[in-house]
């Protein structure tokens, strides 16, 4: 297994610091990470602002370094604006997946990650299942016509519960299409994260860590004179400082033979603020915690 920086942690998405490509390569480097992936949107690899020739130079920096460019990380969501059926959203969205293809081939990179989509309603379900299916068949395509692995990420609500991801990949039964298994979704959902990093394993390619402490939120009742139980905030810690078992999900990725890379993401609110001082110091951490668990 080896470490991942996820460039997203120094994108500024939540009020982070924000480094660009070349200054967070240099920052992957400095904390130890032997590779990064990039998040393909402004103000990183954005397709809209990178040429091939843009890309040419970022991997030459990344060798200098010794930093291998591992992923690239896109953003799809199959499913969006089902009301305007006569736009052509899934095309467009595997257009971008090609561009990608082609600028993670002159990278180096060797996965491109992608989501499957929100859910829109329960009457759709079938519907947009089908959709993200058949879409993710053509980015497969894309992906592998550029010697690039196409990874789906168990973040968007279709096949987010882990039985429905792994009959989803089924379903999409792409040779190209690999498992990115992440433990927080099914920490949140209350599943057994030994059991299914177990029975992911063998089809993965990559996961994602990061960690968070629940902050259970009440909402007042005047006429009961009391509080109702509403869904919990999560925020995030350095790995190992939040509720998530990595010792059972690594334990059960190891028995399942998952040899894959291991990123570490900061994309959310932090424990501390979003100062540059503050991001390295959880990224040392979690770094340190995932060489232990690996």
């Amino acid at each position: 297994m080896k470490p991942v920086l996820f460039s997203v942690s120094y994108a500024g998405l939540w009020g982070q610091a924000t480094l660009e490509l070349p200054k967070f390569l240099e920052k992957a480097a400095e904390l130890g990470f032997p590779a990064v992936e990039l998040m393909a949107k402004r103000p990183h690899l954005s397709v809209l602002d990178f040429t091939e020739d843009a890309a040419a130079r970022l991997a030459d920096k990344a060798r200098g370094l010794g930093i291998e460019i591992s992923t690239i990380a896109a953003y799809t969501d199959f499913t969006a604006s089902p009301a305007a059926t006569e736009v052509p959203f899934s095309e467009m969205q595997v257009a971008y997946i090609r561009q990608l293809a082609r600028l993670g081939h002159v990278l180096g990179a060797r996965i491109i990650r992608v989501f499957t989509g929100y859910m829109t309603d329960e009457a759709s379900y079938k519907p947009d299942w089908d959709k993200c299916v058949k879409a993710l068949r053509d980015c497969a395509d894309a992906a592998g016509d550029e010697g690039l692995i196409l990874g789906v990420q168990n973040h968007h609500d279709v096949a987010v519960g882990p039985e429905a991801y792994l009959e989803f990949l089924a379903d999409v039964g792409h040779p190209n299409c690999r498992a990115m298994f992440d433990p927080w979704a099914p920490a949140l959902q209350g599943e057994d994260l030994y059991t299914w990093a177990k029975a992911a394993a063998p089809y993965m390619v990559q996961t994602t860590l990061a960690d968070y402490v629940r902050l259970n939120r009440y909402a007042y009742q005047p006429g009961l004179v009391n509080y109702r139980e509403v869904p919990a905030m999560v925020r995030a810690v350095p790995l190992g400082d939040g509720f998530i078992d990595f010792q059972a999900f690594f334990r059960g990725l190891k028995e399942g033979g998952f040899d894959g890379y291991v990123a570490y993401e900061m994309c959310s609110p932090l424990r501390g603020g979003g100062s540059i001082e503050n991001l390295d110091a959880m990224a040392r951490k979690s770094l340190g915690v995932i060489k232990t668990l690996i």
